[in-house]
């Protein structure tokens, strides 16, 4: 197994294990689009209490790689992602980035 398809199976697992509903197809596309940051540590996880973080998912991923300019749905779909972790502290990129998506409805985007 690769160290993509084994980070892609720790995501999935980890989903699961917190009763996080996520399109596996979906996760994967989004996992290979954020490339290498997915295999370090510290970016690998989202620190959502980091104010500055969250604008740059915003600005970077959610109006940049999707598209989206509609800053209040933008902050939702964030926030969204967030309270599904509830009071988890290991925030998965992977997954944050895809219930993003997921509450977007911009899976198009990763054909």
């Amino acid at each position: 197994m690769s160290k993509f398809d084994e980070k892609v199976k720790e995501a999935l697992d980890s989903a699961k294990t917190m009763g996080i509903k996520v399109n596996g197809s979906l996760l994967e596309k989004v996992a290979k689009g954020l490339g290498p940051s997915i295999y370090r540590a510290d970016s690998a996880l989202v620190a959502v209490s980091d104010k500055t973080e969250m604008e740059r998912v915003k600005k970077s991923f959610c109006e940049g790689k999707l598209g989206s300019k509609d800053d209040a749905k933008n902050t939702a779909a964030i926030a969204s992602a967030a309270k599904a972790f509830g009071s988890n502290r290991k925030k998965l990129r992977i997954i944050f980035y895809t219930l993003i998506v997921e509450s977007l409805g911009k899976s198009s985007v990763y054909k």
